[in-house]
């Protein structure tokens, strides 16, 4: 898969992807990640990239020209438009369905806003669709970037160790995550439950699988309300 972000602050996106998992997946060839500066087209010698908005208001506006030249930059004539996302907070809020879904394709293209907003005629013309990673606002687009491509390149085959490593997790199957523990036994004399010692895998499996139903139910119910429960999860529950 190949991601790339246009972006004011290719060098904030680079310092992160460039670390940890994402950063070892892309030394691999697991994922391509380009950092593109939007203001490499702006077209003036100042690199403007941002104007007045009509109607008044405070701030600026991002121009349209310098995204949709941006863009351009990255594809020929007659090959396929790769999908843009726009990260807004206008958008549809991201969920790991999503994300699973994104990761099938072969190419996406993520952009950053900043100031008070963008041109809204560029996001007409060339917005595949926006996306939201929450009802709150940021000084830019980059960090809602950085979270999106760290999510959807994770679900790559070959960039975590094991599928186990991201299918048990909180949101994957629709459930928060079981709790964990590791050495020492005892902390503070606070002790691992039993059965995470026992070596039984089945009875094991029952206390992770148990411990996601209850911590979803109790934490986010309306997550909890969406979940398909069989007569083992209501068994479970039921035994709580």
């Amino acid at each position: 898969m190949r991601i790339d972000i246009l972006t004011l602050f290719p060098d904030m996106c680079e310092a992160v992807l460039s670390e940890s998992i994402i950063g070892r997946a892309r030394k691999a060839d697991k994922v391509e990640i380009k950092c593109t500066n939007i203001r490499d087209f702006s077209g003036n010698k100042h690199n403007k990239v941002d104007d007045m908005p009509y109607g008044g208001g405070m701030g600026m506006i991002m121009s349209a020209d310098p995204i949709y030249n941006c863009y351009k930059s990255l594809y020929n004539e007659g090959e396929d438009k790769p999908h843009l996302i726009f990260m807004s907070p206008k958008g549809k809020t991201l969920t790991q369905k999503r994300v699973v879904e994104l990761s099938k394709l072969d190419r996406i293209v993520i952009l950053c806003g900043h100031y008070e907003g963008v041109d809204e005629r560029v996001v007409e013309e060339i917005v595949d669709e926006e996306i939201s990673i929450g009802d709150y606002v940021l000084t830019g687009g980059e960090l809602p970037a950085l979270a999106l491509a760290d999510a959807v390149c994770r679900m790559l085959p070959g960039v975590l160790s094991d599928d186990l490593c991201f299918e048990e997790e909180s949101h994957f199957g629709g459930l928060l995550e079981h709790p964990q523990y590791t050495r020492p036994a005892v902390w503070h004399e606070k002790e691992v439950p039993s059965v995470l010692l026992s070596g039984n895998h089945a009875e094991i499996a029952k206390w992770k699988r148990k411990q996601a139903l209850l911590i979803t139910r109790d934490r986010r119910r309306e997550m909890f309300d969406k979940i398909k429960l069989d007569k083992f999860d209501k068994k479970l529950l039921d035994d709580n």
